[in-house]
């Protein structure tokens, strides 16, 4: 059994003397059938259920292609279509923005954008999706621009840039000439972009900068393999991440919140956390080493990468921080790394700091919060707690207080783990869930009612290295960490795991790592697609498979579903994915009921 309870009772206590923790209304999304899918989670509690339940366990096998449409781009296709009073939205790769019927696919409109020439893209030309409010349509860019279009016409509005000046980057040429990872051919880069949907509060679009973690990412030989390794070499580079709110009229700024402090970004030097993770550190050392790099902050990482959640009763906000600069690598950057691999709460008007937790203390690892939280009643111990969950890297679906911050419980693990938090050795470590994941960015879907949440994961073992290689004799050594896949086997698992007891109630085992997300409905279903080009629909509560498609290209998306003039209808972007080596494509796939002759 794992310690899902640890802390649970002193938790309840110290709930039970909060007022707002005490009776809380119930959330309305079982009960509100939205017609639309309005925003990236959506709803601002970010649970992805649908309460429409047209499309149910006992009429799925009659779902049949609805309309689809080729955009004609084909590259690493992430994006959640949003659809606002019948028409959707999404978001292509490389920031084109189309506007289609929802009901037949007929295009209504195109954006093109033109990337700045000389702005190296951190992560590909893949982005999360598209925010729709107000009459326009928000999107955050590969360039680190925020740009407003018109919801009618696909005119732009406004378009600024999010984090002014591009920053030094690290380079193959800072490796030795005899290293052989000098050579080989590099995927994405180390510039600054926007890979996550914006979301759009009381006329604010919040969005957030990523690609500030900083690690060459070396391509894989194997097309059919993920990333090769990834490398953070000791140095001065990078910046910190941030989340920023900015106008809907007119785009300017009005709060920043920087994922690295100031001041205080070194911590308490953090041996265990509270949910019971332990480190091997050597503190004397660090801090130590704290005197070499005092201004280790102005390089910290932290990259903002999942959409928030909100919380519109206390109006808080909520989202993962990414991995500290450099990546892997801490020599140059000791103490715990605050803000980075932490769940954070700010408010939404002002952007001010209410807690934060941070889930790996000084992260060796790349175990950053892709994933993005989400926002629920917690039924626990006869009491209701307002809490907010996060399906981690590790490998673990982490519960807290959400006014308070605390530590509630973690469930069992969704995936194997081994080594989990073992240094990188010279020889090499072999890790897992490691830097891949355990939940990686998919979103997750939480049925409150059932008190169940919905995980898709990845198996994926990788090994963790320390390389020092001599520059010219009588020169410091250069020295980095490196992460690479193993030829062990690989794998994807989707879990339902009961909230109340942390338990996995089901899980399904696929012949790929999942990435891209799912979807659970009032009628019983949960839907998901994978690599090779599966989108299925199972069972929610029992994982049974009970319906299937075959794509063309990788269904690496989150899907969605949607109503239009009594018909509901599922929807995802089937475009697959360069880094996991799943088939890229161009494809939007819609589905409904055909009736039965």
């Amino acid at each position: 059994m794992s310690n899902y309870f640890l802390n649970s009772v002193i938790s309840v206590a110290t709930c039970s003397l909060l007022v707002a923790c005490a009776q809380l209304p119930k959330s309305e999304a079982p009960a509100a059938k939205l017609t639309d899918w309005p925003s990236y989670g959506l709803s601002p509690e970010a649970q992805r259920f649908s309460g429409l339940s047209q499309i149910n366990r006992n009429t799925v096998a009659q779902l049949q292609p609805a309309w689809s449409v080729d955009t004609g781009v084909k590259a690493t296709f992430q994006a959640t279509p949003i659809v606002v009073d019948g028409i959707m939205y999404i978001s292509l790769p490389f920031n084109h923005v189309i506007a289609l019927d929802a009901r037949t696919g007929k295009q209504l409109w195109k954006y093109t954008h033109v990337r700045k020439a000389d702005w190296p893209m951190c992560c590909g030309p893949a982005n999360r999706g598209v925010a729709v409010a107000e009459g326009r349509v928000f999107m955050g860019t590969v360039d680190a621009r925020l740009v407003a279009l018109d919801a009618k016409s696909g005119q732009k509005v406004w378009d600024i840039d999010v984090a002014g000046q591009q920053v030094n980057t690290e380079h193959q040429d800072t490796l030795s000439g005899n290293d052989p990872n000098k050579t080989r051919k590099v995927t994405g880069g180390t510039g600054v972009g926007i890979a996550m949907a914006p979301v759009v509060y009381k006329h604010k679009v919040i969005i957030g900068i990523t690609g500030v973690g900083y690690g060459l990412h070396i391509d894989n030989p194997r097309s059919d393999a993920p990333l090769g390794a990834v490398i953070g070499v000791t140095g001065r580079y990078g910046r910190p991440g941030f989340l920023a709110a900015f106008d809907v009229k007119d785009g300017h700024q009005v709060w920043q919140f920087d994922t690295i402090p100031k001041q205080g970004w070194e911590g308490q030097f953090t041996t265990k956390t509270a949910d019971g993770s332990q480190f091997e550190r050597d503190v004397a050392a660090e801090k130590a080493a704290m005197k070499d790099f005092p201004d280790s902050a102005r390089f910290g990482g932290g990259s903002a990468w999942s959409t928030p959640a909100i919380d519109a009763a206390t109006h808080t906000l909520y989202f993962g921080t990414g991995n500290p600069s450099p990546q892997m690598n801490d020599v140059s950057r000791p103490g715990d790394n605050l803000y980075t691999v932490s769940l954070v709460a700010l408010d939404t008007e002002t952007g001010k700091y209410k807690w934060h937790y941070q889930q790996v203390p000084h992260d060796l690892w790349g175990y950053d919060l892709a994933s993005p939280p989400v926002l629920f009643n917690y039924q626990h111990q006869g009491k209701t707690i307002a809490a907010v969950g996060q399906a981690s890297k590790a490998g673990w679906f982490y519960i807290h207080d959400r006014l308070t911050g605390q530590f509630l419980a973690k469930s069992d693990p969704f995936v194997p783990q081994r080594n989990l938090f073992k240094k990188p050795s010279a020889e090499g470590t072999v890790i897992y869930p490691g830097i891949l994941g355990g939940a990686n960015w998919s979103p997750v879907s939480l049925d409150e009612q059932q008190q169940r949440v919905y995980v898709a994961a990845i198996h994926s073992p990788i090994k963790y290295t320390v390389h020092e290689t001599e520059v010219k004799p009588g020169d410091k050594p250069i020295r980095y960490a490196a992460s690479e896949p193993t030829d062990d086997a690989r794998w994807g698992l989707l879990s339902a795991i009961d909230l109340q007891s942390g338990h996995i109630a089901w899980q399904h085992k696929t012949s790929q790592p999942l990435v891209g997300g799912v979807l659970a409905t009032a009628g019983g279903l949960l839907f998901c697609g994978e690599g090779d080009g599966k989108f299925a629909a199972y069972d929610s509560q029992t994982g049974k498979s009970l319906w299937q498609y075959t794509s063309e290209f990788g269904v690496n998306a989150p899907p969605i579903t949607y109503q239009v003039n009594g018909e509901q209808y599922i929807a995802v972007a089937s475009g697959g994915n360069s880094l996991f080596g799943f088939k890229q494509g161009d494809r939007i796939l819609t589905f409904k009921l055909t009736p039965q002759h």
